[in-house]
């Protein structure tokens, strides 16, 4: 167009323009505003074991860490993590060449995405799935398949022909989450065989999200894609010390994958943040080295708030999903008379000083996530119960 100028082109690349502002930003502006209890966000309101903390003052004052670590990561952390996936799984990696440290699990995925796709490539995401992904997916310039997954009983579910007629010949790459946020489902051994196998025979990479790893309740298993065969050299697997460890301001994650993938997502990796986390790396290395009883004391203190908050959420009206992993429950609003998870939130505050987060945010379909609200209960008990006694409210 004649006399057009480069401001007249929007800023924002166009491939992220559908994203804007993340819709935790929103809803937390909107807890503040508001004052009422944040059960958005999931970030615990607590901090994690002592000890932890005192690792990193340790690492601070020792000088280790405050300059640049290293690109892969600080020996210590990456021999912690191989150690940790062998004595948990049976998966050994090589610390030196099978390791990398990222800045969180965010990152870990960012770079994951931007190393193994190029333009035109399909990746296969599990529906609803963490708001991250679909913007790396686009930022990569992979277009996303999403997978639904669907309520069945009290819990969602994948469907396994779903998946597998969603593989063409321009699929590149599985994106896979469990335990799976939002839902707080957690895929089971049969599932993921199948998963497995679809990836060996479409020869197809997969990215394996699996933050919420020590968070499984009751009688759910997490199981590594890797574990299953033909599946350790075609995975990366995505690790995060926030969620375990109750440190999510640290940002330290990592990979662990064969050398080929790991040194391809370094590549990319090594554009975004270089290094990050230095000191934290240290005190993380050590939680890794935490006796069996801290994930223990751990899984029962979320299970038991999981429960507290699951069984008000049912009191006040909502349709409650079975939460087997991670710290969040996903309800149904229409047992409330409400079908917009949206209008839905954005009220909540108003009406009973609670805010929540739409389950929508998380889909392509937007239709089919429409009904469902997520909460957090990741916070004190204390806390949960006033946002129990507040949303009682709703059932008059």
């Amino acid at each position: 167009m004649a006399g057009m100028t480069s401001t007249e082109r929007p800023f924002l690349n166009r491939s992220l323009a559908e994203f804007g502002t993340t819709i935790f930003a929103e809803m937390s502006a909107l807890a503040v505003r508001t004052g009422a209890i944040n059960l958005g966000q999931g970030f615990p309101d607590t901090d994690g074991p002592e000890e932890i903390r005192e690792a990193a003052v340790r690492a601070l004052r020792d000088g280790r860490g405050n300059q640049y670590p290293p690109g892969p990561g600080v020996p210590e952390l990456r021999a912690a993590i191989a150690a940790h996936q062998e004595r948990r799984y049976g998966l050994t990696f090589d610390p030196d060449t099978e390791v990398l440290v990222t800045a969180g699990a965010t990152e870990a995925i960012a770079a994951s995405l931007l190393a193994l796709l190029e333009p035109g490539d399909e990746v296969i995401a599990l529906e609803p799935y963490y708001d991250s992904y679909a913007a790396c997916i686009a930022m990569a310039g992979g277009r996303r398949v999403p997978v639904t997954l669907r309520p069945a009983g009290e819990a969602f579910r994948l469907d396994l022909d779903e998946l597998r007629a969603a593989v063409t010949d321009r699929t590149r790459l599985l994106l896979v989450n469990t335990p799976h946020n939002p839902t707080g489902t957690v895929l089971t051994r049969a599932e993921l065989a199948a998963i497995a196998e679809l990836a060996v025979e479409r020869d197809l990479l997969v990215v394996t999200d699996e933050v919420y790893e020590h968070l499984v309740f009751d009688d759910a298993v997490h199981v590594p894609l890797a574990t299953f065969p033909g599946m350790r050299e075609r995975t990366v697997t995505i690790g995060s010390a926030g969620k375990s460890f109750s440190f999510t301001g640290w940002k330290v994650g990592w990979i662990t994958a064969p050398p080929a993938l790991v040194t391809a997502v370094r590549s990319a990796k090594q554009y975004l943040t270089y290094v990050a986390s230095g000191p934290f790396q240290y005190a993380v290395a050590e939680a890794l080295a935490l006796p069996e009883s801290y994930f223990e004391a751990f899984r029962a203190d979320m299970r038991a708030k999981r429960d507290l908050l699951a069984a008000g959420l049912a009191e006040a009206g909502f349709g409650v999903f079975r939460t087997s992993g991670t710290y969040f429950v996903t309800t149904d609003i229409r047992p409330l008379g409400e079908r917009d998870g949206f209008a839905f939130c954005r009220a909540l505050p108003e009406r009973a000083g609670v805010v929540a987060i739409p389950n929508a945010v998380f889909y392509d379909h937007r239709e089919e996530g429409a009904p469902f609200v997520r909460f957090a209960f990741c916070k004190r008990t204390g806390v949960l119960e006033e946002a129990v006694r507040r949303l009682k409210s709703l059932a008059g």
